[in-house]
């Protein structure tokens, strides 16, 4: 028979956090909780309880089926522990893990690669600026009337010539 320990203990021994004191973190936070009951870091977890961990955006629940102190291996974890996840969570991570990159807004956080070599090939693109020189500042003359009946002057002679093209 295993005898009662504390969860921030326990979680940290089955491996699902990685440090006592992120667990103890956990679980003053409300993320960690006994058979439905919101669990303090002192809690006593004992075999037969379920524990369920939210770790945005999931809930990992778990059976104890042994309690323990002490550290292990991986390999070990589980005789100490059974995985009775829903389905529908691990869905839900994998969605997570697909649109983590579709669903960032523009602008937001750091540029992808993408935006950043658009970025540097924008910055280093030539300036063209047209010379002021050719911008009139007179207005327009709109109170000719415009003959439409004359014929269309000849195009000039430069542009018949091909060879200066």
């Amino acid at each position: 028979m295993s005898r009662p320990v504390r969860i921030d203990s326990f979680l940290w021994a089955v491996r699902i956090f990685k440090t006592r004191s992120i667990a103890q973190d956990a679980c003053r936070k409300g993320r960690v909780a006994i058979n439905d009951v919101t669990a303090k870091p002192a809690k006593m977890v004992m075999a037969g309880d379920i524990i369920s961990v939210r770790k945005p955006p999931v809930t990992l629940s778990f059976k104890v089926l042994q309690t323990t102190a002490n550290r292990m291996g991986a390999k070990l974890v589980p005789e100490y522990i059974l995985n009775v996840t829903p389905p529908e969570q691990y869905e839900l991570l994998e969605m997570k893990r697909m649109s983590g990159y579709v669903d960032r807004a523009q602008g937001l956080g750091r540029p992808t690669k993408r935006e950043r070599r658009d970025l540097e090939q924008f910055l280093q693109a030539p300036v063209v600026e047209a010379p002021l020189e050719e911008w009139d500042d007179e207005p327009l003359d709109y109170e000719e009337p415009l003959d439409y009946d004359e014929e269309p002057d000849s195009p000039s002679s430069d542009l018949l010539d091909w060879d200066n093209w």
